[in-house]
């Protein structure tokens, strides 16, 4: 791959938006490399996976404008909002839990990019922003729909027509992000709690992921419905079988192995 580096840590994957000469700006050959690179991913049965941006000064600095600007009205359409959305869903649909950890700049893309993960934390120097309407354009990466659903309508419609850009505390006050660390601190707070919901049943933690996605789109009726289904999946588990046994009996569980 040659926009992005990937590393296991055991139940942990980290994921690394590397172009750094770009300030990690998204283009086309990253798209494609998103979208091979996720099916994958799901096969390694990861508990967590960590999304950063490599070098100093950026996550993600929203996409490559130059290349945008360039191609063909279809291929640009295509890389820009069409296919550049699926990776954000392939991020957002991912069975374990994301952590976005950023490191920087999280404009335009970067900031859909780290919309689509579970959790966001932020490093001190972390600016967000969406200017996609200060160059003729619109968030074409689902950033419309997930900021509303993060900050609510109000809040996201004033950075959405304004393109005012938030700093890292700014945005935690508003629930952008979850936590704010000193730069040299991100990635260990980052890793320490991917290992905390890595040594949770990861049965019980994919399908509460997955219930809690599908329940922004559903009725409560509707929620329940499936939230029954996935807890009796649960309850069919060695891990529940297990964890549950040591409870009762004051113990410390074994290590949950995902069966």
């Amino acid at each position: 791959m040659n926009t992005l580096l990937y590393e296991s840590r055991g139940h942990v994957g980290i994921l690394t938006i590397n172009r750094p000469q770009a300030l990690n700006a998204f283009n086309s050959e990253m798209v494609d490399e998103l979208l091979t690179l996720f099916p994958e991913l799901v096969k390694e049965k990861l508990r967590c996976l960590i999304i950063t941006g490599a070098g100093e000064k950026a996550f993600m600095a929203g996409a490559d404008i130059a290349e945008m600007n360039a191609l063909p009205f279809d291929k640009a359409v295509h890389y820009y909002c069409d296919a550049s959305n699926a990776a954000m869903e392939a991020v957002e649909q991912f069975p374990a839990p994301v952590i976005a950890a950023v490191n920087g700049y999280a404009l335009g893309g970067g900031n859909e990019l780290a919309l689509s993960c579970d959790i966001r934390l932020a490093a001190e120097n972390a600016v967000f922003a969406q200017p996609e309407v200060s160059l003729g354009i619109m968030p074409g990466s689902g950033g419309i729909q997930r900021l509303m659903r993060a900050v609510g309508p109000g809040k996201a419609k004033e950075l959405l027509y304004t393109t005012n850009r938030l700093k890292a505390e700014e945005a935690l006050a508003v629930g952008l992000v979850n936590a704010v660390y000193p730069k040299e601190e991100l990635m260990p707070a980052a890793l320490a709690m991917a290992e905390k919901i890595a040594a949770n049943a990861p049965v019980g933690v994919q399908a509460t992921k997955r219930i809690a996605n599908a329940s922004i789109g559903l009725t409560l009726t509707d929620s329940y419905r499936s939230e029954l289904q996935a807890f009796g999946d649960c309850f069919k588990t060695k891990d529940q079988k297990m964890a549950m046994t040591a409870f009762v009996e004051k113990r410390k569980p074994e290590p949950f192995t995902g069966s």
